[in-house]
Formats: C-alpha cells, structure tokens, sequence
C-alpha cells in the first residue's frame, strides 16, 4: 500500500528557505532605501543646495521659494516677486493646495521683495470703485511721499489730490497718513468752506474691500485688496521706486545675496499640492524659466499652456523639475494622441511630436 500524498495546500516548506526569503528580504528594502535617499547622478545639483535654501521636507508644509517670478494675479493685476522664503498654505482646513484654484490657499511671506506697479494699483482700484465718489484714480510717488490724483463727484466733478506717507501699520497693512487735501489744485482750508471735502467722501469704508478709512489716513489690507493667490506676511517696510510700490517682509539681504546670479525659478518642497489631474505628496517641484527674461512670467490662469510648451524631469532624488517658458513667448503645440491602434501594431510609428520621425 503506497503512502498517501499530502494536498499541495498542506505542505510545509523548509525552515531555512523562509529564513533565507527573509534575508532576502531584508537586504532587497535596505538596498531601496538607500538607492532612493542618497542617489545622484554625476555632477547634478541636489535639491538642497538651489538658491542656498534648505530642502528639509516637513510634513504638512509647503515651503516655497521664488526668485525673480512675475505672477499674474487676475486679468488686471501683476505681483513682482524679487524674492520669495514661505509658506504656501492651504486656505481652508482640509484643502490640498492646487495651482488651478488660486482661492485654494495663500502665501505666507517669511523673507521677501515684492513690487506692484502704481499703474496696476490704480486700473485695480478703479475697476473695484464703481460707483463711489471719487473716480479715475492715479497713483504715483517716490520714497515714503505718495500722491493721489482723481475726480470727486458731489454735485459737480472736482478735480482733487491727496498727498501722503506711506508707512507700515499694525497687521502688516499699507498706511498713507494723508497730510494735504487740494479740491481745484486749492488747498481745502483755502476753500473757506465753500467745499466740505473728507477722506470719507472720497473713499467711503467698506466700499472697496480692502481699502479702510480712519481719522486722516488711508489704509489697505493687502490680503483682503490684491487678487489671490492672497499674500500674508510681516510687513519690514513699503516704499514707493517708480514705477512701482514695493514691499519688503523679514530680514532678506542676505537671500537676496545669494540668489542675485541665479536663473528665475519656483520651488514648492514639502507637504502636498495639486496641479491638473496630478497630487504630489512630499513635494519637490521646481520650475525654471529657460527665457533669458529679467522676470518669469507665470500666469496660473495659464500655467497648463506653459507646462504643454516646455519639458520636464525626474530628477535623481524623486523629484519633478519643470523648464518652462513665459506666458508672451506660448506657441501652439500640436500635441498627438496615442489611440488604442498604435498598441496594437508595433510596426505603426507615433505621433511626430511624442518621438521625432527619423529622416
């Protein structure tokens, strides 16, 4: 009678063959570890060392860094980003940042330069002003002096103009402590009363978001006033270098120091952001202006356009470089579509613009 043969299911393998796939194991994780935290290609540049910025990936935080970056805030405004060390932070609790919705989160300034153009304040202001008093406002200025030109309507059109001094006020807002009010290129007092004209008349509070008036003085709240992506920070200075206001938050000479030289560029390292139809946790995105432009121009209404016109990487530790060039310089780029047929057929060659037909 021959011994009966166990099911396949009930067999046992050896004991030093599960000790040996252990091993194996073991050393096959230890190996991927390494391979993906230390590895580089020869001569590349590791992400920690762009622009002199740590590239430490802290969790939940989106660190950003920007370097002579144009951004497009809405059809009529434009923010000009010197210098850039922040935040970009989510806007509502549970909320992944995503480029496609600038509502979506905020930027938290910790050091940088930031410019406005007084032509672009004032189209804002006044496509924000419909229908209060005073209309057709023109900025301009030089140093801490600023001049406010409009037309006062109350009764008749007046001609008026305010002279000021900017300063920093409490909550990292812009003061224009107004010293001088001229109705008729006259001085109000000169008026003898014949015009009653208040900062009140013309720019009632809660008329322009934003915009608040107090006693002698006028004061914006750049985080309620600008377009998003909306931008917090603490407040250094603000002064007027025509043609353009500029902000400076934290200590940034040394920043800017370092990366004087360097080419124009983005960087968001660290926690979670959105973009298309992708979610990059832990991210290490880098976007670099391959225009030899004194600004990249970034405009995330855009920005799609500008990812199609360029190219992209992997790099060596995982992360994702983009070469992207600026809004003015787009073409249009055909892009080919792979069917279901092309799969099917080896011998059918791929669209022109994925992989260039040899001659």
């Amino acid at each position: 009678m021959e011994p009966q043969t166990l099911p396949h299911t009930s067999r046992r393998a050896p004991v030093w063959l599960y000790a040996l796939g252990g091993f194996l194991l073991g050393v096959l994780t230890l190996w991927q570890m390494q391979s993906h935290s230390g590895r580089r290609a020869p001569g590349e540049v590791p992400n920690t060392e762009i622009a002199g910025v740590t590239g430490e990936k802290s969790g939940g935080i989106t660190n950003i860094y920007a370097h002579n970056v144009r951004l497009d805030q809405g059809p009529n405004f434009r923010v000009y980003v010197q210098w850039l060390r922040g935040q970009l932070k989510p806007a509502r609790a549970g909320v992944i940042p995503s480029l496609d919705d600038p509502e979506s989160f905020y930027l938290n300034v910790t050091n940088g330069v930031m410019r406005a153009n007084m032509g672009d304040l004032s189209n804002y202001l006044n496509a924000h002003s419909a229908g209060a008093p005073f209309s057709g406002i023109q900025m301009s200025g030089t140093g801490d002096q600023v001049k406010i030109t409009g037309k006062l309507h109350k009764g008749i059109t007046l001609p008026v103009e305010l002279q000021g001094v900017l300063k920093v006020a409490s909550n990292s807002r812009i003061q224009v402590q107004i010293s001088k009010i001229n109705v008729l290129k006259i001085p109000v007092k000169g008026l003898l009363g014949g015009f009653h004209v208040t900062l009140q008349d013309l720019l009632p509070s809660a008329q322009i978001p934003g915009v608040e008036v107090q006693d002698n003085s006028l004061y914006f709240d750049s985080n309620r006033l600008l377009p998003a992506p909306h931008i917090r920070g603490t407040l250094t200075s603000v002064t007027i270098a025509n043609p353009d206001l500029e902000a400076v938050y934290g200590d940034v000479r040394k920043d800017e120091e370092t990366v004087g030289q360097w080419r124009n560029f983005l960087r968001l390292n660290g926690g979670a952001v959105s973009f298309g139809k992708l979610t990059m946790r832990n991210a290490d995105m880098l976007m670099i202006d391959i225009s030899q432009d004194a600004w990249f121009d970034l405009d995330l209404a855009h920005y799609q356009q500008q990812l199609v016109n360029g190219y992209s990487r992997i790099t060596p530790d995982d992360g994702l470089q983009i070469f992207m060039p600026d809004v003015s310089e787009l073409q249009s780029k055909q892009i080919g579509k792979i069917s279901i047929e092309w799969f099917k057929n080896r011998n059918v060659l791929p669209p022109a613009s994925v992989v260039p037909r040899k001659p």
